[in-house]
């Protein structure tokens, strides 16, 4: 299926002109848009259709405080200001879906006696999928900020504590804050980061 390829406005909203945000305007982000989000990510490709994240949409004060104490100080505002903090894990079982999800090929056995491959394809393809949020965050009209800057194992423990999930990264949602918003970095050039053999 070939689509035409996407205008100025569109291409400027999903990569050109979008940032990265570390402050947030109090302005909610309703239950429905991200229903609406995931309802776009979800057919952002994964390896066999095997869509190993999975997403806590942290939006009420008392989730909240269970996700700050794993923050590095300097996050601590841009999850206080954001509308929504995202938790993008990976499902260690994500294989047990995909008779239903990959039934063209049984591909399950191949993760149930590998671990190492189980936990590599987790942890590509929620990376993936969590990069699919911020474009279906930015397609939505809504601003985002990806962050690293957490303890792993607290979020796990706060979180999904039965050790099934295992959380990748954060991603903040809501309207930017101008004072948040910081100069853009520079890129790459094609020479310096591709090659075409």
């Amino acid at each position: 299926m070939t689509f035409p390829a996407l205008n100025d406005t569109a291409l400027d909203q999903l990569f050109r002109q979008a940032r990265t945000v570390h402050a947030f305007k109090d302005v909610p982000v309703s239950d429905d848009t991200l229903r609406q989000l995931y309802d776009l990510l979800k057919w952002g490709p994964t390896a066999f259709n095997a869509q190993p994240a999975r997403y806590v949409f942290v939006k009420s004060p008392e989730a909240k405080a269970k996700l700050l104490p794993a923050l590095m100080p300097g996050n601590v505002p841009q999850v206080q200001s954001a509308a929504v903090t995202v938790i993008v894990a990976q499902d260690s079982r994500f294989h047990e879906h995909l008779p239903t999800q990959f039934p063209v090929y049984d591909a399950k056995p191949l993760f149930d006696a590998n671990p190492a491959l189980t936990e590599a394809t987790a942890m590509r393809n929620s990376s993936m999928q969590g990069a699919y949020v911020i474009l279906a965050a930015r397609a939505l009209g809504l601003d985002s900020g990806a962050m690293s800057g957490f303890d792993p194992q607290a979020v796990n423990a706060a979180f999904f504590p039965d050790g099934r999930f295992k959380a990748n990264f954060l991603i903040n949602l809501g309207v930017a804050d101008p004072a948040g918003v910081m100069p853009r970095g520079p890129r790459l050039a094609f020479e310096e980061s591709a090659q075409i053999l």
